[in-house]
């Protein structure tokens, strides 16, 4: 297989994520703006979701202009990735729809933290297959990115329990590191 077809796949299958989220949005039956006030903690979690979404396709697409080839090691990490992404809906779902409470919050981080560890592994994956001196290696370094972002969702999940409040402004705070894709692989193409 071509990276050009996993990459092809990948971005259906986060299409499809997204299509997924947008359509838990339920319309009112009513027609004032004050009907909208109960749905913003579901409106919230789809925002912050949709652009993990974003984060990670921009990142993925990034990732993959960085190698030469795949094989079938990288194409199981990538469906272990898209396994994760593809839990995002649920959690979604679950944390909007319950104004954020503890568990929901909770398990919302552990599947971005999850997500978050086999994006790593396939990075790693892509490394071994490119070798230590390739571009994607030169590229990523030491990941301190990645690690802190591994950090702040094992400090939001336990914080969930303390205040949720707190755990979401550290989910937004990954995001806000990740939003511009990573510069990292984009330096070391121009060179």
């Amino acid at each position: 297989m071509t990276k050009g077809r996993l990459e092809a796949f990948s971005d259906g299958v986060i299409a499809i994520i997204i299509t997924i989220m947008v359509l838990e949005l339920k319309v009112p039956h009513e027609t004032s703006l004050a009907s909208l006030l109960p749905l913003a903690p579901v409106f919230l979690s789809y925002a912050l979701s949709f652009a993990f979404c974003g984060i990670y396709w921009n990142n993925h697409h990034h990732l993959l202009q960085a190698v030469k080839r795949v094989d079938g090691r990288v194409l199981w990490a990538n469906m272990h990735l898209l396994f994760w992404l593809s839990l995002i809906p649920f959690a979604t779902g679950w944390m909007g729809e319950n104004a954020f409470s503890a568990w929901p919050v909770a398990l919302y981080g552990i599947v971005l933290l999850l997500a978050a560890i086999s994006y790593l592994g396939l990075t790693r994956i892509l490394i071994v297959l490119h070798g230590r001196d390739s571009v994607l290696a030169t590229a990523i370094g030491r990941d301190r990115k990645g690690m802190i972002s591994l950090a702040l969702y094992l400090a939001a999940i336990f914080l969930a329990f303390v205040n949720t409040w707190i755990a979401c402004g550290l989910y937004v705070l990954v995001a806000v590191m990740w939003f511009i894709p990573d510069q990292r692989i984009e330096r070391t193409l121009a060179r």
